[in-house]
């Protein structure tokens, strides 16, 4: 059996450091002799060659909310939002198009930049009275500048799976909306006082009319879209049931056998940056 792999945004190599988010000195330390990354709208500067992330010194970072992403061997790491600089040899772009491409750290400090970035954006008042929230302890909060009340970072769990029938089919699904021949595994948000094995069960059954058993989970990877980490699975049901889309979310729902799968004739599966690719692959090297 082929080594599991790790799904592409689940590399990271970066100690978080959460002891010296509580220290102010400490952080103001760090920043000194940080490595920058710039974010902007989801994305950041990435050099032509390699790819690699472009890191700042902290004396040629812009001015901008700042995020502490932690520390290895080597450095400490920021993240800014701000504005992207030029840079000869880069250009922007965003997880979906390099998550894939970039190495352990660099995979593992974007997703954390854009999932800080995304949650520090959409959440500049406080839930609990209305008024203006300011980050602390080096972006890991939101603090209320009226109560002092603390507001940690959202993350909505997502079940996504791969329904097989135990042997050498699966069930794939395609959305309106994806490129033509696109089919991927199906997927949902784990509802209030759900597990994620029932939320496994719920979905495919909402999504195709299937009932599937033996839930069982195969790994995990942050999915800052805006703010969701996906729980993969894999479950078999009756070979015999036939998938119907029947919620309004798919277009398409049917069985691919993996030899088709492997000869790619007409299917185009998702890109390696999701976890869907890994459930896929993974499998088709196990049967």
């Amino acid at each position: 059996m082929t080594a599991r792999r790790p799904p592409a945004l689940s590399r990271a190599t970066v100690d978080r450091d959460a002891a010296s988010r509580e220290d102010d000195v400490s952080l103001a330390a760090a920043w000194d002799h940080a490595r920058v990354l710039v974010v902007d709208d989801g994305r950041a500067l990435v050099s032509d060659g390699g790819p690699e992330l472009v890191l700042l010194d902290a004396t040629d970072a812009p001015a901008g909310d700042r995020f502490y992403l932690g520390r290895d061997d080597e450095s400490s790491y920021f993240a800014v939002a701000a504005s992207l600089p030029r840079r000869l040899g880069a250009r922007p772009q965003g997880l979906r198009e390099v998550g894939a491409l970039l190495g352990d750290r660099d995979a593992g400090l974007l997703v954390h930049a854009v999932g800080l970035a995304n949650w520090h954006a959409t959440h500049t008042h406080c839930p609990r009275c209305g008024a203006p929230t300011e980050s602390a302890k080096g972006g890991a909060v939101r603090r209320c500048t009226a109560d002092g009340s603390e507001h940690f970072p959202r993350t909505d769990p997502a079940v996504i799976m791969l329904v097989t029938d135990g042997a050498d089919r699966c069930v794939l699904g395609r959305q309106a909306i994806w490129p033509p021949g696109r089919y991927s595994t199906l997927a949902g948000f784990v509802e209030p006082g759900e597990s994620a094995e029932q939320a496994v069960i719920r979905e495919v059954g909402e999504e195709t009319g299937i009932a599937v058993r033996d839930v069982l989970y195969r790994g995990s990877q942050p999915w800052p879209f805006p703010a969701s980490l996906m729980l993969g699975y894999r479950a078999v049901c009756d070979p015999d049931a036939e998938p119907v889309p029947r919620d309004g979310e798919l277009e398409d729902a049917r069985w691919f056998g993996a030899d088709e799968l492997r000869a790619g004739d007409g299917v185009l599966l998702p890109t390696p940056v999701s976890i869907a690719w890994h459930l896929i692959t993974d499998w088709l090297d196990e049967v």
